[in-house]
């Protein structure tokens, strides 16, 4: 991963390093790692993130089919 700074603006570039990180997942695969997940939380978790994004999904297909 890359971030130019120009101007000598290290903020800016930090801001936009914390962008690309945040979006690649870094901050929450870090989080998940500080401590051991038993398996059984593991497969109840990622369940749960399937579940929370099928229906974010069909909430956005309805809203984009005026349904909402």
């Amino acid at each position: 991963m890359q971030v130019n700074v120009r101007d000598n603006n290290v903020d800016q570039a930090l801001r936009a390093l914390k962008k690309k990180l945040q979006r690649e997942g870094v901050f929450r695969e870090m989080k998940l790692r500080k401590a051991y997940e038993k398996p059984s939380e593991r497969k109840a978790r990622e369940k749960a993130e399937a579940i929370r994004r099928a229906r974010k999904l069909a909430r956005k297909k309805a809203q984009r089919e005026g349904l909402l």
